[in-house]
């Protein structure tokens, strides 16, 4: 299934495969994004989803928009966008979604808003030649030449090729590699360039060209069987965290954690009995003293 991810252009840079082949790539970080709203046939007209990314103050957010991301326990986001989806009963509101979505060697679609260049001629907005520099041609060297006809149609076509603003719209880039996805930084690699300047928003979707991959869903721990031992003790009628205690055995650090009062206890009883031994040896020694003294006079 083709899912979208927001995110911003964070520069270029390169790597090195395997071979020795620098391979230019755009880091993008890939979310994190929250899902704000889900969007279905029944209520909407249309299944998508609405995405929010990046974080914003609440004092710069209108109290609408608070009430809005309230809806979904989400903190004001500065960018929100919506992604057309095929099942929404994939998400909730409060899902976060992460640059997970993606994997190596996937191929993406990107889009993004170009750097604006200004007002420019046809010369460098559309690549015109230009007219001769010599033989009479006068300050017209770089004009776009004739636009139109003369009695019929006698209008200028839309769509022709004349000078205006040039960047600051919309483009998207097919096809483009993932190189490598680094999940706990929600940072992707992608081979060549993307659109727009530094720190620009930029959507992130499967490519539309290429089959759909599957989907993914997040890893779930493995769960370990619960001993025969165990069980027994459980239908016995001993909770879990007293068959736990009971079951585990002893370690360096579990017996560090032995309260030391018992032993204190032990050792006050035997301090009595070893005290009424040395009276009773001291008496004995006495009595010895005293029958040897009459044999010596």
């Amino acid at each position: 299934m083709r899912q979208t991810i927001l995110g911003r252009k964070l520069g270029m840079s390169q790597i090195f495969d395997h071979q020795g082949n620098a391979i230019p790539v755009t880091i993008v970080q890939a979310g994190p994004c929250t899902v704000l709203q889900v969007k279905t046939v029944q209520t909407d007209g249309y299944n998508a989803i609405q995405l929010g990314f990046g974080e914003k103050k609440e004092k710069h957010t209108t109290k609408p928009l608070q009430g809005h991301f309230r809806k979904s326990d989400s903190t004001p986001k500065r960018h929100v966008r919506e992604a057309r989806i095929d099942d929404p009963s994939l998400f909730k509101v409060g899902q976060v979604i992460t640059a997970g979505l993606f994997q190596k060697d996937d191929r993406v679609d990107i889009t993004g808003t170009s750097k604006g260049k200004g007002f420019a001629g046809v010369m460098k907005r559309h690549g015109f030649s230009g007219f001769m520099a010599s033989h009479g041609v006068h300050e017209s060297k770089r004009g776009p030449g004739s636009i139109g006809q003369s009695a019929d149609p006698s209008r200028v076509f839309k769509g022709m090729k004349m000078p205006g603003q040039m960047g600051n719209e919309s483009v998207t880039v097919q096809n483009l590699k993932v190189v490598d996805v680094r999940e706990s930084q929600n940072l992707i690699m992608v081979k060549g360039p993307v659109p727009g300047g530094k720190n620009g928003l930029l959507v992130i979707h499967h490519a539309i060209k290429k089959a759909a991959p599957p989907l993914r869903e997040p890893e779930t721990e493995e769960v370990e069987p619960v001993p025969e031992a165990v069980e027994e003790e459980l239908d016995a009628g001993l909770t879990a965290a007293e068959v736990s205690e009971e079951s585990a055995p002893v370690t360096a650090e579990t017996a560090e954690e032995v309260p030391a009062e018992p032993v204190q206890e032990a050792a006050a009883q035997e301090e009595p009995e070893a005290e009424s031994k040395r009276a009773e040896s001291a008496v004995e020694e006495e009595a010895g003293e005293t029958a040897e003294e009459p044999k010596e006079s």
